[in-house]
């Protein structure tokens, strides 16, 4: 599918606040511009950005209900109560209830401690009937519930009529009745005055120790070793890397690379990672799938045993367990994404519909929502893969750029029986009996609030290089940009009218990628690149034939020696 190249040249005032920026700074203006383009705009802003750190994160007291939670948590632990520790399966929830646990574990007087994962296929997301049950029968008299419960009315009701209190800590969407717990800890609460609101579920359990440790003197110090579980959350849960998230992510990501966890660790060395500079990337293809591939496969408990060894034979055990369920949910995925599309393609009315929703009784729930984000890939068009669990259709939904799935899942809540999720990717439950009238009013909705234009997959660039102005400075100074993820995605540039400097080929087992040598009016020796899948501008571009380019630029390492390469995004033929 053609990309459409979204590019915009700098405005006169863009072009000024760079030129003040780098004055100041004494930085190129590429690197300044680049951060013009991301909202920061005055000397404070961009050395905050720059240099992340640790002393400008926010007051965890700031948030609603803290102050509330902290005191209930404090009485727990004084009186030794029972505390079980909440969380979903998937990789935001599994580090937050290790998060929590190790920290509490460690800095407490209080052995009574317990976690609890639902599972998948029994128990679906959130807070559960089942979960609650297992925290009367053990004497448990307080939950800390991580990255569910903002929607959790009638369970938190049940718990309170069993003699268990509730601290929710979430970072989804809330409703406008919030549940009747001790505190709701939420900085997307309309009366949230916290001055970020786009925390991960395991940022908000963060933060949450945070204001554990002032209330007790604990130095903050001993919650450092435990940013490489955030970083990992906010990178897996595509969340902004931006403000709070981005200061929490870059110092998760030193963690990550000098001093993992031992759980961590062991997943490292399955990916292949151990000795390597981890990225968000690395996160999100490698160590993401991993944990979440426990929880879709067997049992999410099994991920937070990993997280909180103390035992590297043990660590090494659960590791490999995990990297066997990921290999198993490949092929799954594989198999019900080729499933979806051969059903798709015989729609007779594929292409005037403006959503997928597709429903198979036998497809595994815990694969339909990386099925969703392949069929979203593939079409550009907003996906739901749907699927019969416990007697109910549950249902994963991915979208596109500028598309509100959440918000269109919403405008059907009087029919479903359960939703929640973020603008880009949701989740919900129906009855069979409304599926088909469920169906008829999401697409009615994308109809009035989807235009076709935002159904072409846009390729958004920041900037116009020539060839002759990439080098290992620009390299160096882009990777100050670091870590990369929503809200500051890696630099995409354009270069125009380059062409093959006589030494571009074809590569690859199949002979699909071009392994490019590249030249313009501006230098004299080629520049490296690589367009992986894109043997269909072989012919013309061997042939001499002027093309443009859209690419990021990277390093890479071959026989010891590192090297800058383009990493070509899309090419377009002049």
């Amino acid at each position: 599918m053609i990309n459409k190249w979204n590019y915009q040249s700098p405005t006169p005032e863009q072009i000024h606040k760079r030129d003040e920026l780098a004055e100041v700074l004494k930085l190129s203006p590429t690197l300044c511009l680049l951060l013009v383009q991301r909202g920061i705009s005055s000397v404070e802003e961009a050395q905050h950005f720059l240099r992340p750190n640790l002393n400008n994160l926010h007051d965890p007291f700031l948030m609603p209900d803290m102050d509330r939670a902290i005191v209930r948590l404090n009485r727990a632990l004084g009186n030794k109560e029972r505390i079980l520790i909440y969380g979903d399966y998937d990789v935001d929830g599994t580090t937050a209830v290790a998060l929590v646990y190790k920290f509490l574990e460690q800095n407490s007087w209080s052995p009574n401690l317990d976690y609890y994962i639902p599972d998948r296929y029994d128990e679906g997301y959130g807070v559960s009937y089942k979960g609650i049950d297992y925290a009367v029968a053990t004497g448990v008299s307080l939950i800390i519930s991580l990255d569910c419960g903002i929607k959790a009315v009638e369970k938190v009701e049940y718990a309170k009529s069993k003699g268990i209190d509730f601290i929710i800590c979430d970072h989804h969407m809330p409703d406008k009745i919030l549940p009747d717990a001790v505190a709701v800890l939420d900085a997307k609460r309309t009366d949230s005055q916290y001055p970020y609101e786009h925390l991960s579920g395991c940022g908000v359990g963060f933060k949450f120790m945070q204001a554990f440790a002032i209330s007790n003197s604990i130095p903050f110090a001993r919650l450092r070793h435990l940013l490489d579980l955030v970083a990992v959350s906010i990178a897996s849960d595509i969340v902004p890397i931006t403000g709070e998230n981005r200061i929490l992510a870059y110092a998760g990501l030193n963690q990550l690379n000098y001093s993992p966890s031992n759980g961590i660790k062991g997943i490292l060395d399955v990916c292949g990672l151990t000795g390597k500079e981890i990225s968000v990337s690395d996160i999100v293809f490698k160590i993401g799938p991993r944990i979440n591939a426990s929880g879709r496969m067997m049992k999410g408990k099994e991920a937070v045993d990993l997280m909180l060894s103390k035992d590297m034979v043990f660590a090494k055990e659960k590791s490999e367990n995990i990297d066997q369920y990921n290999d198993d949910r490949r092929e799954l995925d594989k198999k019900i994404t080729d499933e979806a599309i051969a059903e798709l393609e015989q729609y007779e009315n594929l292409q005037e519909q403006r959503t997928i929703i597709i429903f198979n009784k036998e497809w595994h729930k815990g694969v339909i929502g990386i099925v969703a984000s392949r069929l979203t890939e593939k079409y550009y068009k907003p996906s739901i893969v749907m699927t019969l669990s416990n007697g109910m259709i549950t249902g994963s939904a991915r979208s596109v750029t500028g598309f509100d799935i959440y918000k269109a899942i919403e405008s059907c809540k009087d029919i479903l029986e359960n939703f929640g999720g973020h603008t880009y990717a949701a989740g919900l439950t129906v009855r069979q009996e409304n599926l088909e009238l469920f169906k008829q009013r999401l697409e009615l909705f994308a109809q009035q609030n989807l235009d076709t234009e935002q159904m072409t997959p846009t390729l958004d660039i920041d900037m116009e290089l020539t060839l002759g102005q990439i080098n290992q400075k620009l390299f160096n100074e882009l990777k100050t940009l670091n870590p990369h993820g929503p809200d500051n995605q890696k630099p995409v540039f354009v270069s125009h009218n380059v062409r093959d400097a006589g030494t571009s080929r074809l590569v690859g087992k199949n002979m699909e990628h071009l392994k490019l040598s590249l030249i313009d009016e501006t230098v004299r020796s080629s520049v490296p690149a690589i367009a992986f899948g894109m043997y269909q501008f072989g012919k013309e571009i061997l042939s001499g034939a002027p093309f443009d380019i859209c690419y990021t630029i990277e390093e890479n390492t071959y026989n010891g020696n590192t090297t800058i390469q383009l990493m070509i995004r899309d090419i377009k033929m002049r």
